[in-house]
Formats: structure tokens, C-alpha cells, sequence
């Protein structure tokens, strides 16, 4: 009787929770849905969550998990392959696309949207984010001379060189494992700071306390916007405002030493190209607009570039076969040089075809960006339905590119599919001998949030072997 009694609760708590919930995602669509008109029966089909929280929730529990495409998944099996979805997330109206053509319309498309990120990811990477598209485009014209192509990158690679070699050396002669992730990005910054601020502001105490600044930042972009001490966006709002005091100092620096030409014998780096550097109208950049860029710049590349390259090493000691060829291409190229010539060259760099795949294969596989953000500025049609004025649009670049029917056994890791694969327009949209490497730990569990990587930041050995 007992059980009889426990059997009936359980059922009916069951029974009134799926019933409440039904009921709050049903209040929850209505909310955002009813002030559409006509216009809701021509949303793309989805799942608006629970008020306030949305689908948040599932999204954050699919990247701490092993399996940071269930979301995705979940949403092509209920509502079928529409490439376009229409959810909650980070409080605001979203519509998720994660076909080829629908994420390439999301981002190329600068009429119809504009950036959108979540406001608390605007808050942390600055003004840059709300600048209209003429003044967008203005800024990149600009900002992409100094840092593009072949004679910019020409004029940093010594110092690449330099860092990364004496990192190498380092921990080859330490007698035990190093977190590879956090050393390398150490290493990365130093790059990344003297091509931004020059010699004079890379020493390592400097570079250490806005690499530490940086990485708070970076752990509250993509969090809830939960701010009191101790939260993630807490921290890096007060990182952020810490940064802003540093970088508007060393602006006004630079701007004063260019003034009293204290900066003529000095080797140009990006802050002087960003202080220097005119339009054809004549027009140069403004003090606040040379501090937002230096610090979006810095922002962006304090752990993408470590990421990429951690993802890329680990890709390498888990496929043997892979990084044997990779390998047999810098012998090839070294027959070929200049026995006397020491260091590599743009061309040099060029010449490697193989390993360009292996980096390309990585973006894809790893997706260290997963998704992007945009905002429609009108009401769009797409693929049939409307994205309405002023909803959020996800673009999940991981779901392009682990979708087979973009990409043959899209879990595999294989450089070579890029030999001969002919990949649909938009199904790929991502953004070396002296030492061996030895991994401690290869079957570390990897977290995807806010970015992927192992939950040991990848426990190596460094080892010279020539």
C-alpha cells in the first residue's frame, strides 16, 4: 500500500512538473511572439525556453559537456534540417542558423545585420562594437594595412622567432611537464605585445600583470551578466576599467613622444601605425578610437593565438602519420635553402602547403571560435522564414563544420580532405624540427566553454632532439 501511495506521488509530481514546464515555455513564447502579429507564423521553427533563462541553460550545459553539439543536435531532430532556429539565449530573441547558406547571409550580409554581440560581451571589448558600418569600414581600412599582408608580416617575424625559440629552449631543459596552454600564450603575448607596443613596453612584469588583466576579461565575455564579487563578469568588468586607465597612458605617451619627436629613431609598431595612419581624406583616428582598437586588438589575440597553437600540437601527437608528413615537409624545405641562411621568410612560410592544411584542419575540427553573433537591423526572409528587426542571430560555425553532410567523418582528423574535398561555399568559415613533444595526460578531459581546450591546459614535455 505503501508503495501503491509512493508510486502515485511520484507520478503526479512528475505529471505537474512537465505540466508547469510546458506551461512556463508556452507563457514564455507568447511573451516575445504576441507583439509580431502576422509576422510569428512565419518564425523559424525552435524552442524558446523557460522565462527569462531561455534555452541558456542547455546551451551552456551542451559546451561544459563532453558533447558541445546536443543543442544543435536536439533541434535538427525535433524540428527537422531547416539550418535556422528560433531560441532564448542570453535574454534576448535569437534565431540560431547553422547551414552553410545561412551562416554566410548572417555575416556578409552588413545591410540587413550588424554585430550583436550579448550586451555583456559589448560591455568588455569596448565602442568598436557599436560603430556604424561606414565608420566600421573606415576603421578597417585603416587598421588593416599595419598588421596584413606580406610586407607587415615580414616585419615581425624575427621577433616570432626570437620568442618562441627562447620558449622552446626553456622548457626543453626543464625536468618536468609544463602546462603547455598557459606557457605558450605567455609566450604569444610577448609577441603580440612587443608588435603592438614596441620594446620599450614588453618587459615581462608588464606583460604579465595585462596578460593576467586580459585573461578576466576573457572568462566574463560569454558570462552571465552577474555582477557581484566573485562572479566571472565582475571581475572582468573591473579588469576592464583597469586596462582602459593602462592603454589610455600609454597612448598619451606615444602621442607625446611622436609630438616632440622622441620616436624617431625607433622601430615602428602597431600604436605609432595607429597614431601615424590616414585615410585618403586626410582623416586620422582620435585618441579614444587608437585606445579602443589596442585593446580590442589585445583582447583578441591574448588566447586565440595560444589556443591555436596548443589545438594544433595536440592534433599533431595524437596523429603520428600526420605529423611525419608535416615533419617531411620542413626537411624538403630545408635541402632546399641557403645552408648559411639562418631563420624563415614570408616565402619560406608560403612553401608550406601541407602544414597550412594541418592548421585549416584543426580550425574546423577544434572550432576554437564555435559560433558569432549578429543583430538584424529590418526584418529578414530567410530560407523561408523571417528573422525579425532587433533579434539576436547565433551563426554556430561548429555545427557547419562537424555537419557530414558538409564534411566526410567530420570527427575525423584529416589535413588531407583539403587536398581534393571541393567544400560547398561557406562550409568552412573558421576566423615547427628542434623539439618533441610529449603529452602526459592524452586522455585529459576537454571542456568547450568558453573555448575548447583540455581541463589540465595540456600537461607536456618538451624535448630537443637535434
Amino acid at each position: 500500500m505503501v508503495t501503491y501511495i509512493l508510486y502515485l506521488v511520484t507520478t503526479f509530481l512528475v505529471l505537474g512538473c512537465g505540466f508547469v514546464f510546458g506551461f512556463l515555455r508556452k507563457v514564455n513564447e507568447w511573451m516575445y511572439l504576441r507583439k509580431l502579429g502576422e509576422k510569428r507564423h512565419f518564425l523559424p521553427p525552435g524552442d524558446m525556453g523557460l522565462p527569462w533563462a531561455g534555452k541558456m541553460l542547455s546551451f551552456l550545459w551542451a559546451f561544459r559537456s563532453s558533447d558541445p553539439d546536443s543543442m544543435i543536435s536536439s533541434f535538427i531532430s525535433r524540428y527537422g534540417r531547416t539550418g535556422i532556429y528560433k531560441t532564448l539565449l542570453f535574454g534576448k530573441p535569437t534565431v540560431i542558423v547553422c547551414a552553410p547558406e545561412t551562416c554566410i547571409r548572417a555575416l556578409a550580409d552588413e545591410k540587413d545585420f550588424k554585430l550583436g554581440y550579448p550586451e555583456t560581451t559589448q560591455e568588455l571589448i569596448g565602442r568598436f562594437h557599436d560603430v556604424s558600418n561606414a565608420k566600421h569600414k573606415r576603421l578597417r581600412r585603416l587598421t588593416a594595412a599595419p598588421i596584413t599582408g606580406s610586407e607587415s608580416l615580414s616585419r615581425y617575424i624575427d621577433i616570432v622567432q626570437e620568442v618562441i625559440t627562447a620558449s622552446l629552449d626553456e622548457w626543453a631543459s626543464l625536468d618536468r611537464p609544463i602546462e603547455f596552454f598557459t606557457e605558450i600564450k605567455k609566450a604569444a603575448f610577448k609577441v603580440v605585445m612587443h608588435v603592438f607596443l614596441g620594446s620599450e613596453e614588453t618587459d615581462d612584469a608588464f606583460a604579465e600583470k595585462l596578460s593576467l588583466l586580459y585573461t578576466d576579461v576573457n572568462q566574463g565575455l560569454n558570462a552571465l551578466g552577474l555582477n557581484f564579487p566573485g562572479s566571472s563578469f565582475y571581475r572582468a568588468r573591473k579588469a576592464k576599467k583597469e586596462l582602459e586607465k593602462i592603454i589610455h597612458k600609454l597612448v598619451d605617451r606615444r602621442i607625446s613622444m611622436r609630438e616632440k619627436n622622441d620616436a624617431v629613431d625607433r622601430t615602428m609598431d602597431l600604436l605609432d601605425l595607429l597614431i601615424a595612419e590616414e585615410d585618403e581624406d586626410g582623416s586620422k583616428l582620435d585618441k579614444e578610437e587608437i585606445a579602443d582598437i589596442l585593446h580590442l586588438y589585445l583582447l583578441a589575440s591574448h588566447e586565440s593565438t595560444a589556443y591555436a597553437m596548443m589545438w594544433v600540437m595536440i592534433c599533431l601527437h595524437e596523429n603520428p602519420k600526420t605529423l611525419e608528413k608535416a615533419r617531411e615537409e620542413q626537411v624538403q624545405m630545408l635541402k632546399r635553402r641557403d645552408p648559411t641562411k639562418k631563420g624563415l621568410s614570408i616565402q619560406e612560410i608560403k612553401q608550406m602547403s601541407y602544414l597550412s592544411k594541418v592548421i585549416d584542419e584543426m580550425l574546423r575540427r577544434v572550432n576554437i571560435a564555435a559560433a558569432l553573433y549578429r543583430e538584424a537591423n529590418t526584418d529578414v526572409t530567410m530560407n523561408g522564414y523571417i528573422i525579425p528587426k532587433g533579434w539576436k542571430v547565433l551563426a554556430s560555425l561548429r555545427a557547419v563544420h562537424m555537419d557530414p553532410e558538409n564534411h566526410i567523418e567530420p570527427k575525423e582528423f584529416n589535413p588531407s580532405r583539403w587536398e581534393n574535398q571541393r567544400s560547398k561555399a561557406g562550409a568552412f568559415i573558421p576566423f615547427g624540427a628542434g623539439s618533441r613533444l610529449e603529452r602526459s595526460n592524452p586522455k585529459c578531459p576537454v571542456v568547450y566553454f568558453p573555448a575548447p581546450k583540455p581541463k589540465d591546459n595540456f600537461q607536456a614535455r618538451i624535448k630537443r632532439v637535434v
